[in-house]
């Protein structure tokens, strides 16, 4: 079951790929009109082949929160940080933008199984899918004339994703490209927990970490009860970690929308009060809470921007 948690209008509808598309094209020439897409499309491409199940070699994406879905929020959110570090005065080279948004569409690559890998799902990978994702990304840009530099790049930029990771640790070639990994560290983060349905995808969550064998949920319950937690240990990484570039949103929205505000950190908000109140309004017995989670009617009011 789904949780009906509708915006009135999404940021992007993610389950229509070619828009999201559209929008990140479209974001892009506000800072190379004649940026060259050619990579980056066909990048998109074979994304949307591999978590189809139509890229060789590899099987259809079967992990239900890290899919398809996932990668476009990311992407859209690394497009709109990116023009937000923009706008703010970093001096961007076409080429590490292209870069950056490549890595985003392949940072979850690594949950998906090979054809001869028929046991269990991609979840299983959750521990060390950043290891795996680079390692595709390595097959890939071998296989389509990217540079050694190139694949360094994007692998660290990767790395920015794990939440243990020591970024401050990584060999970064530049001052750019380590701000562009905190970006990616924080788009993966930002896309998932303002998805409109991410209340709805964290059973599937859950599920993924007991496959994965991680550790720190007793339950699905448990997963919701310590979400909010969780959302409080983001925003400590954003500000110590991740060098603050989540405030790169509000600049993105001031120029592209003319909105004074990170419409993503309110959808963040409206899903965590949400969660809250759902949690402190239902039954103790963990069937009730999973009940009024995934029946209820909600409609959260979101400024559109695209």
């Amino acid at each position: 079951m789904w949780l009906s948690h509708k915006l009135t209008k999404p940021l992007v509808d993610t389950q229509e790929p070619l828009e999201a598309l559209a929008v990140t094209r479209e974001i892009v020439r506000l800072m190379f009109p004649k940026f060259d897409f050619c990579s980056f499309s066909t990048a998109f491409g074979d994304i949307l082949r591999l978590f189809g199940g139509k890229y060789p070699g590899y099987r259809q994406c079967n992990t239900y929160y890290h899919d398809l879905s996932h990668t476009l929020d990311c992407l859209l959110v690394m497009t709109r940080l990116i023009h937000g570090g923009y706008v703010r005065g970093i001096a961007w080279r076409e080429k590490d933008v292209n870069l950056g948004l490549i890595s985003a569409l392949m940072h979850d690559t690594g949950y998906i199984q090979t054809t001869d890998d028929n046991t269990g799902t991609g979840a299983k990978y959750t521990l060390v899918h950043i290891d795996r994702s680079i390692d595709f990304m390595e097959t890939y840009f071998q296989k389509n004339g990217y540079s050694r530099e190139d694949l360094s790049a994007c692998g660290n930029f990767l790395r920015c994703t794990g939440l243990n990771v020591k970024i401050d640790q990584i060999q970064f070639m530049t001052r750019e490209h380590e701000i562009m990994g905190k970006i990616l560290g924080a788009a993966d983060l930002i896309g998932q927990m303002a998805d409109q349905n991410y209340l709805a995808k964290l059973p599937f969550l859950y599920h993924e970490f007991v496959e994965g064998s991680v550790p720190g949920y007793k339950d699905e319950l448990d997963l919701f009860k310590q979400t909010p937690h969780f959302w409080e240990v983001v925003k400590e990484r954003f500000a110590r970690d991740l060098g603050g570039v989540d405030e790169y949103l509000r600049d993105h929205f001031r120029v592209y929308c003319g909105i004074d505000k990170d419409l993503y950190r309110q959808a963040i908000d409206q899903n965590l009060e949400c969660l809250q109140s759902l949690i402190a309004s239902a039954d103790s017995r963990e069937d009730d809470l999973l009940q009024e989670l995934f029946l209820p009617s909600i409609d959260i009011n979101l400024s559109p921007c695209y």
